[in-house]
């Protein structure tokens, strides 16, 4: 079973909401949360900045293409992108904006942390994003400090990796399932997320499911101002597997179906191996080898 937790309680260090925070991150690796102070109508606003972006001329999303640069900035095409090595590239459309450092930062030069793409229409598409985006950002703190204290920690205890963030947001767009997808053919394909924790908004419309505990897939819905949240690769190193990153997937439906992810992943320096262990995993080497192994144009042939 996946729970819906009220965040405002988590603040409040509810004992029951921790207890059941705790069985979330521990045992399925997925939860949804609500009473964030994003409600409905925010979200509406911004899965509709994206949805006039993704039904653009392909002409003019080109104009932010990420397969020309060297990063994953700007707009990704159908099948730029492959989660799952034994299914063919997802059919989906995304648009990834991340993090803006400062000017000087000597973050600059790295790739996770490149400069972002932005497109001349929709007209407010920028503004709305970037508002969201740190919006959003302050919710997955609030969670993860929630997280920090249902695990016996300081609730400050993940803070200052996060100085500056490799935080990744995307508009995902799942068009009809194709009529020409077979088997190995999916939305996105089943993978776990490769950094700390996602905090998923969606549009309502059923798509995505989660490999639960005794091996079915499970539909996962959430309206807009409810959100999906999950935990990825780094979480699960960084606590010694206490928390479970959890296999999700989107098949694809009758229905086109948006959502917004937001990767909230610590600095790059940050060292995510299991606490007590002699292993040095930083963040940024695990982030970026594991989107060389995704998007199509970052990889060697």
């Amino acid at each position: 079973m996946i729970n819906n937790l009220d965040l405002r309680k988590l603040d409040q260090r509810d004992p029951d909401e921790l207890q059941k925070l705790l069985h979330a991150v521990a045992e399925v690796g997925f939860l949804t949360v609500s009473n964030t102070g994003l409600d409905g109508d925010r979200v509406r606003q911004v899965l509709t900045a994206y949805s006039d972006f993704f039904h653009l001329p392909e002409v003019e999303k080109q104009k932010v293409d990420m397969s020309v640069t060297g990063s994953n900035r700007g707009w990704g095409a159908p099948q730029s992108e492959q989660v799952d090595p034994d299914a063919n590239p997802d059919f989906k459309e995304v648009f990834d904006c991340g993090f803006e450092l400062p000017a000087g930062s000597p973050y600059c030069d790295l790739s996770v942390y490149a400069p972002n793409l932005w497109p001349q229409s929709p007209p407010g598409f920028k503004e709305t994003i970037q508002t969201y985006f740190k919006d959003a950002s302050a919710v997955a703190m609030r969670v993860l400090r929630a997280i920090a204290v249902a695990l016996g920690r300081e609730a400050d205890s993940f803070d200052n990796a996060f100085e500056p963030p490799m935080a990744l947001l995307r508009g995902n767009y799942y068009p009809k399932r194709p009529i020409w997808a077979g088997a190995r053919d999916f939305g996105i394909g089943a993978h776990t997320d490769y950094g700390c924790l996602t905090l998923l908004a969606t549009d309502g419309t059923a798509g995505l499911e989660v490999r639960m505990p005794d091996g079915r897939w499970e539909a996962v819905e959430a309206e807009p101002g409810v959100f999906v949240v999950n935990f990825g690769e780094m979480l699960e190193f960084w606590t010694g597997g206490q928390v479970k990153a959890t296999l999700h997937r989107v098949v694809g439906g009758t229905e086109e179906r948006l959502s917004v992810p937001l990767f909230f992943n610590p600095s790059y320096d940050t060292n995510v191996a299991p606490p007590g262990s002699d292993e040095r995993i930083l963040a940024g080497e695990h982030l970026t080898r594991r989107f060389k192994e995704t998007y199509l144009h970052l990889q060697v042939s």
